[in-house]
């Protein structure tokens, strides 16, 4: 493993291995938790199918990892801070909160062809259940001075498509809860960060028909080692911002850190059209 630089020592040292994953019973939720167990990290999974969940764990155990399963709604607050508590102690702490959980509207219509309230179930997927699960998990990082959470988001926050409005805006504002949880938090030892997944053959993906005939996917592999990386802190420097599995690498990423943090690039901005926008 890369050495963590000298700006994210305070935080490194301090985080304890354990890590929270939701949405770990299948597909990229799976692939991040068993990628940080094999790193060291014990892992809690959290999702709604238990039996899911602990298909998950009994994979992690198998290669010799330690694992806890928290079988809960992720909309539910009650039950999620009850899935949260129950983790700490099993795992002596969370020092990850990995905000993988997540869904898309059934049909890849616009708007006026968009069912509503499939739209809000999108979004209430989306947000309110990270939302939740961040604040249940922040007091604990807060407490011991250090943690990092990571959203499993997606380009559709950043840019404008023709269907799926809801999910489009779900992933615009987990981006602004990580660029918040990054402003309120960052003083006090958290780091965030937005890690797009790219195009993963998954169930979801599956069910897309833009995705239809596709023969080029993101390796599940790159998805892991950027989480992995921003789990052990070498992404430190660039907490509150977006990062693209299938196309930035940890060492290309650490190599432009400073350049991305000068522009203030790879997150959630106005940018202004010139010297004499009065928005500057």
């Amino acid at each position: 493993m890369t050495e963590p630089s000298t700006t994210t020592l305070a935080t490194t040292k301090l985080a304890p291995r354990g890590a929270l994953v939701t949405g770990a019973g299948r597909g990229i939720g799976r692939g991040i938790a068993l990628g940080l167990a094999a790193a060291g990290y014990r892992v809690g999974l959290v999702g709604r199918t238990r039996a899911a969940l602990e298909e998950t764990a009994m994979q992690v155990e198998a290669a010799g990892g330690s694992a806890v399963v928290a079988a809960a709604d992720l909309i539910d607050a009650t039950a999620v801070a009850d899935a949260v508590a129950r983790v700490e102690d099993a795992l002596g702490g969370i020092g990850v909160l990995v905000n993988n959980a997540g869904v898309i509207e059934r049909a890849e219509v616009d708007l006026v062809a968009d069912d509503p309230e499939d739209a809000w179930r999108v979004i209430e997927v989306n947000v309110r259940g990270p939302l939740l699960l961040t604040h249940a998990v922040l007091p604990g990082m807060l407490a011991r001075g250090s943690g990092r959470v990571l959203a499993v988001n997606s380009g559709a926050a950043y840019r404008p498509s023709t269907s799926y409005t809801g999910y489009g805006m779900s992933k615009g504002a987990l981006a602004r809860l990580t660029t918040m949880v990054d402003a309120q938090y960052r003083d006090r030892g958290i780091r965030t960060l937005d890690l797009s997944p790219g195009v993963v053959q998954t169930a979801m993906t599956a069910s897309m028909p833009a995705h239809d005939g596709r023969t080029e996917w993101t390796d599940l592999a790159d998805v892991v080692t950027l989480a992995v990386a921003f789990a052990d802190g070498e992404l430190d420097a660039l907490s509150g911002r977006f990062v693209r599995a299938g196309v930035d690498t940890v060492e290309a990423l650490r190599a432009a850190a400073d350049r991305i943090v000068a522009t203030d690039a790879r997150r959630l901005r106005v940018p202004a059209y010139g010297d004499d926008d009065p928005m500057t």
